[in-house]
């Protein structure tokens, strides 16, 4: 496959991180209105289907902000983004496009894909990024300005940016993190077998077809499938018409070797025997020739966003079979100590009481040495 030289700007981050920067520089940025400060939009780089839409809807929704979004490569004509003309008496002034806000935010204005659009829409944007309004119209107050584009240099359909009008905004790259998309995907209800495929095979996310977008396509379309043995073909057909070639190969051989039926961390949490529930059922799984240390890592994974997310679910049995988890022989220490860490240092008082067990607390302490 053809190597591009991609052209990106700004630092190479994850989803968490984009998230914490994102909101920063919005709660600057409507601080800074206040003193009559101007205010600076942001622009997410990025291949296709990486979720940069998603996150920044997702951000929007989760602050109770009001979000607008426009796609500029539907722009045909100027009037699509500066509005149409209306003749009042001698003057001649503009109707503003529906799309443009009117009410007064916190809201964010997505320009998705800005990149794409015409090289006379992208330089007619300039302006809103410099003083968010046009000629015709301005956006109200506590609106930030967030956009997305796809990388220069490559096989993208994309036109160039100047510099007039990169400097004009701050820049991030997103990058795939598989632990960031775990989180995501557990918090969103994924399919628990395509959480547990990506944890095992994280490599899979790195092709032309096969995005977080299309595997999320895939997953959700298999979630009524009980049974994925039974109904393989099916599987395959499902896969073949939005993943690689490679990456359907990788999962039906997941699901030839019953990966898919790995342990979940429901299942460790809400046992009532945990010896004969989940701790034989994690050896039968992961020791065979050699120890499956990527299985164990990916119910490790599973089991520290789980316990994150439903944290305020975890009564004194689950915190019991936490514990009995964390002290499995079978588990090596670096993965032991990954998770234990994971779950102390989060603000989330419940799991502080693990450092109250001799095993564990030990185990802290000294990796603190």
């Amino acid at each position: 496959m053809l190597e591009h030289e991609y052209i990106y700007y700004g630092t190479e981050v994850n989803a968490n991180e984009l998230i914490r920067f994102a909101a920063h520089l919005i709660q600057t940025n409507l601080n800074g209105e206040l003193k009559g400060r101007p205010k600076t939009p942001l622009c997410i780089w990025g291949k296709h289907g990486i979720g940069k839409t998603e996150i920044v809807r997702d951000l929007a929704i989760q602050n109770g902000f009001k979000y607008q979004y426009i796609a500029p490569a539907q722009f045909e004509e100027m009037g699509d983004l500066i509005g149409m003309p209306e003749i009042h008496g001698e003057q001649t002034t503009f109707r503003a496009p529906d799309w443009v806000p009117t009410e007064e935010g916190p809201g964010i204005l997505l320009i998705d894909d800005v990149n794409r659009a015409d090289d006379r829409i992208l330089r007619g944007i300039m302006q809103l990024l410099q003083n968010y309004e046009l000629v015709s119209w301005t956006l109200p107050p506590k609106w930030q300005i967030v956009l997305t584009a796809n990388p220069d240099g490559g096989d993208y359909s994309v036109t160039p940016m100047d510099d007039a009008m990169l400097t004009r905004m701050m820049h991030l790259t997103l990058r795939f993190d598989v632990n960031a998309w775990a989180q995501w995907a557990e918090w969103n209800e994924i399919d628990q077998r395509g959480i547990h495929f990506v944890l095992t095979y994280p490599e899979v996310v790195n092709g032309q077809r096969t995005t977080a977008r299309t595997l999320v396509q895939f997953f959700r379309a298999i979630e009524e499938i009980d049974d994925l043995s039974a109904d393989l073909d099916l599987v395959k057909l499902l896969g073949d018409a939005c993943l690689d070639e490679e990456t359907v190969a990788a999962f039906i051989s997941f699901v030839h070797q019953n990966l898919g039926k790995l342990i979940t961390p429901q299942a460790i949490i809400q046992a009532k025997d945990f010896d004969n529930e989940v701790a034989k059922n994690i050896q039968e799984v992961v020791q065979q020739k050699t120890l499956r240390i990527d299985l164990l890592s990916t119910i490790c994974t599973r089991l520290v966003n789980y316990s994150l997310i439903h944290s305020d679910e975890i009564n004194k049995k689950g915190f019991v079979n936490l514990t009995a988890f964390l002290k499995m022989p079978l588990l090596p220490n670096d993965l032991r100590l990954r998770v234990a860490r994971a779950l102390i240092h989060s603000n989330h008082s419940v799991f502080k009481k693990l450092m109250s067990d001799p095993k564990i607390g030990q185990l802290i302490v000294t990796s603190l040495v």
